[in-house]
């Protein structure tokens, strides 16, 4: 079957096949979808292909174009492309089914929706917004976007992105009309981030607000917009009359939500776990715990020793309700026994979770209670379960637990959580060591019944000297496996009977786990059981390859046996590919055995090193042009990671985030304080690309108490700055103002006179972002002065723009162009193309307002220096401004195409701009 996809890039399908087309054969395409059903005269194509000067042969080209195309839409079921007439008439139509194209298929659901919508009927209403969330799934990007600055698709893309906006309307207002106004507001808020002057969309936003009893953001959506439309000139007494309601509380209560379907939502939950084995009365009651309260929000505390599988146990328990929760299922594991001593926060688990449920990066709230009310919100009135594994107490998850009815939460951990059962009414779910026929059972599975059936009296003593848990047996039955040539009897009696154990399983079970570890362990090589001890020195939850290289002073290729070695004893678990993980309590043997191992120092170094060289290597190509940071050289056998390019770059970071972290606060306990500032200072612009506001604070502060430590007085006054520009992010102006403070006073008790500069020209930005530019402007002064008495010349330049940035703002547009001349000029004479770009941008904008012309010119400088220094973010912003311009000087064509080379770096690069360039560009279409 022949599909063909206009809603994103031109997409073509036959059957299961995606179809590749040049860029020649994508117009011609386009051109006839356009044009769908009606002939195009081949003079026309020719003419919307080539411009009105075609080159020579044009018609016999367009000939073997169709042609091609012809194949590749495949004609079996007769011509897709018709040739109407011949000649010099010709013409050509795409003759294909309505619904073969997305966007047929996209208007026939909307307009549905819409109609079933209008009826107000409960049910048909629920079924207007299954219809209309279909359709907005057949979205991939912007509708051809291939061809999307051809003149052709313009208006066909104009109004289909006004049909996808009128949709998400509809769909937001059926979501509201079923109560489900947690899910309205994720889609009204990214309309209005679409169109920000939509005053349609503003008030079913505020009005779904208002119904989650957040009123606060209600009432500020109105005011936000009543400023946007009134500095266009537009009066908005609706939205003007609604602000006045929310803000005396004046609209009616919510009501109650309808009945509602199963639409798609997040999964978290991890794979139902093929080896589970019995447990049957315990999943039973775990059901009934969790069904027990369907009108509130019940949460299930599984507890029992390590390694009696509370894990697989809490996984397969979610997985047997699934049907019960069909608006997802949430998952974490906060790491609460990790011997890394760095578990997971309630934060950075928030953080996680609203993720998954959609919440953009820039609209995640700054303090854990609001983002708590905000996940809150979005469980309001659906059926989510949470699973909450290895925690350590109940501070760590409270935040976590949904408390909407409906949902529930299934929390798991060694420790009995008296504060969860009083407080939240969680109900203990504790799990004993497995009965023994579950434990032959278990042993079957991965040995075979026969093997067992020769020497039951071997299988007994095996299950009695496991203590019955999982966990243990399992390695055992791995040993057996990998060697069918042992007898069990033989494996059994390497297995001595008793003690050992207390150290993992909280002295509640006597079970010989270490004797069991012991074992498998001495079966190693010994560079796999070398390998085995330096992972406790690893700083995160996992790890990748290149960091055991690291770890082990190896190389890769010499480590990846003896990896292999552990993972075929299930001393390592290779949970996602290339990354793997010791489950906590082979860890915590392996840090045992390590604990007298000379070369823990040393591996524990290297693993720090690693991480640092290659946040450093990685943070070189998210901002190329920032001043490096004087480290040592690595040691030798640490594995220097590079990476091809910013998306790989982002990606490491992604994916060691935790590991960073940990890496932080295990060189500060360490005695490796030397490590922690650098490595905080290299992660901080990841932290602020991803809006992880809050590890960039704690990443400084442990920055700041390192530097300290060492009487590093420039280091600690440096990080004070770092922490204070994470705090203007999260705009907590006055803590940003107190940090700026201790920093001002370190580099004056230093005589740093351009420290001292830096930290004022950083308060001139606190200031410009709470609005304040008078002061903004008084700081950026003192900055000046400073520099100019260091004879700090490359300061100097670029405080004379900051100086002009903020004249301009101030409306003293003449000043800001004589300061942000004289910046130019200096840093033309010093050679900082980066602040020369930065001064031609704001000579853009001070002479927008005084010579369009010249301020055009201004800012094509500019982009013409983040090109050469592949500075993408800023070229993608000048862009913008650039669009802007063009736009205001009537040349709307050339802003059309300064804000599609704008959007397109903004979305590669995940920038949270894109939304503003994408409004832009809708609202011009």
């Amino acid at each position: 079957m022949l599909r063909i996809g206009v809603l994103g890039p031109v997409r073509v399908t036959l059957g299961q096949r995606p179809v590749r087309l040049g860029p020649k054969l994508v117009e011609l395409l386009a051109i006839l979808l356009v044009e769908a059903g009606s002939a195009v005269p081949a003079s026309r194509v020719v003419e919307l292909l080539w411009g009105t000067t075609p080159p020579p042969g044009a018609r016999a080209t367009l000939r073997s174009h169709v042609s091609h195309l012809r194949r590749a839409l495949g004609d079996a079921d007769g011509p897709v492309v018709v040739t109407v007439g011949s000649g010099a008439s010709a013409a050509y139509r795409l003759d294909v089914p309505a619904d073969s194209v997305d966007h047929r298929r996209f208007e026939r659901w909307c307009a549905e929706g819409r109609r079933l919508l209008d009826t107000g009927e409960p049910d048909l209403t629920e079924r207007a917004a299954a219809l209309l969330d279909r359709a907005l799934a057949l979205w991939r990007g912007p509708a051809f976007a291939d061809v999307a600055d051809r003149s052709f698709v313009l208006p066909e893309v104009a109004r289909l992105d006004a049909t996808r906006r009128t949709a998400r309307r509809g769909y937001a207002e059926a979501l509201s009309a079923l109560g489900r106004h947690a899910e309205a507001i994720a889609q009204l808020s990214g309309a209005l981030v679409d169109d920000p002057y939509d005053e349609a969309v503003r008030r079913l936003l505020a009005l779904a607000l208002y119904a989650e009893q957040r009123v606060d953001e209600a009432a500020e959506v109105c005011r936000e917009g009543l400023v946007l439309l009134q500095e266009r000139g537009l009066d908005a007494p609706e939205l003007h009359e609604l602000q006045r309601d929310i803000l005396h509380r004046r609209l009616p209560p919510r009501p109650p939500p309808a009945d509602r379907g199963k639409p798609l939502r997040p999964c978290l939950l991890p794979p139902d776990p093929p080896q589970f084995v019995g447990r049957a009365d315990d999943l039973a009651q775990g059901r009934k715990l969790l069904r027990s309260a369907p009108d509130g929000s019940p949460v299930v505390l599984v507890g029992g020793p390590a390694g009696v599988g509370k894990t697989l146990f809490a996984v397969r328990l979610a997985h047997t309700v699934l049907d019960d929760f069909p608006d997802g299922q949430l998952f974490v594991t906060m790491r609460g026994f990790d011997p890394t001593g760095t578990p997971v926060t309630a934060g950075e688990a928030l953080r996680g979770f609203l993720d998954a449920l959609g919440v953009p990066p820039d609209r995640v709230p700054a303090t854990i209670e609001a983002q708590a009310g905000l996940y809150r919100s979005l469980l309001a009135d659906r059926r989510v379960l949470v699973v909450l594994d290895n925690v350590r107490d109940a501070e760590q998850v409270r935040p976590l637990l949904p408390g909407a009815a409906g949902c529930a939460a299934v929390v798991v951990s060694r420790n009995q959580l008296s504060n969860l059962v009083v407080a939240e009414g969680a109900r203990p779910l504790r799990l004993a060591p497995l009965p023994t026929h579950e434990c032959r059972e278990l042993m079957a599975r991965r040995l075979g019944a026969t093997r067992l059936a020769g020497e039951p009296a071997a299988v007994e003593a095996i299950i009695d000297a496991c203590g019955r848990l999982p966990l243990a047996l399992a390695i055992v039955a791995a040993r057996a496996a990998a060697h069918p040539e042992f007898t069990l009897a033989a494996l059994a009696a390497e297995l001595p009977p008793g003690g050992g154990l207390d150290a993992f399983t909280g002295g509640d079970t006597t079970t010989d786990v270490r004797a069991v570890f012991s074992w498998s362990y001495h079966g190693l090589t010994r560079g796999a059981a070398r390998l085995f001890r330096l992972l406790a020195a690893h700083p995160g939850p996992d790890f990748a390859v290149a960091a055991v290289a690291s770890l082990a002073g190896q190389a890769a290729d010499e480590v990846r046996p003896a990896l292999r070695e552990l993972a075929a004893a299930h001393l390592v678990v290779e949970h996602v590919p290339g990354r793997l993980l010791l489950h906590d309590l082979l860890r915590m043997y392996a840090a045992e055995l390590g604990r007298d191992d000379p070369e823990l120092p040393a591996a524990r170094q290297r693993a720090v090193e690693h991480y640092l060289a290659a946040a450093l290597a990685a943070d070189r190509l998210l901002w190329p042009h920032r001043d490096p940071l004087e480290v040592p050289p690595v040691a030798a056998g640490v594995a220097v990671e590079g990476f091809a390019d910013q998306p790989a770059a982002l990606a490491w970071f992604d994916a060691e985030h935790a590991a960073l972290l940990a890496g932080l606060e295990q060189a500060a306990r360490h005695g490796l304080d030397r490590y922690v500032w650098p490595l905080a200072w290299a992660s901080t612009n990841f932290f602020a690309r991803r809006g992880h506001w809050s590890d960039w604070v704690r990443a400084g502060q442990a920055g700041v108490a390192a530097a300290r430590r060492q009487g590093d007085r420039a280091a600690e006054a440096e990080a004070h700055r770092t922490v204070g520009g994470a705090y203007v992010r999260l705009h907590r102006f006055d803590a940003a103002r107190e940090h700026y403070r201790q920093a001002l006073e370190l580099f004056a008790g230093l005589d740093d006179l351009v420290g001292q500069g830096f930290t004022h020209r950083s308060l001139g930005w606190l200031y410009e972002q709470r609005g304040d530019i008078g002061e903004a402007l008084r700081q950026d002064r003192r900055a000046l002065e400073l520099f100019q008495r260091a004879g700090h010349e490359r300061g100097v330049a670029s405080t004379l723009n900051s100086v002009g940035w903020c004249h301009a703002l101030l409306g003293e547009h003449e000043q800001a162009i004589v300061h942000c001349r004289r910046s130019l000029t200096l840093l033309e004479r010093v050679g900082d193309p980066v602040g020369m770009a930065g001064a031609w941008d704001s000579l853009g904008y001070a002479y927008r307002h005084l010579d369009i012309e010249q301020a055009i010119a201004c800012y094509r400088e500019a982009l013409a220096l983040y090109e050469r220094l592949g500075d993408r973010p800023n070229e993608a912003i000048t862009l913008r401004y650039l669009g802007e311009t063009q736009h205001a000087s009537g040349d709307r064509a050339a802003a059309r195409r300064s804000w599609r080379r704008s959007l397109d770096i903004l979305t590669e690069i995940e920038h949270p701009d894109a939304a503003r360039v994408r409004a832009l560009l809708t609202e011009e279409l």
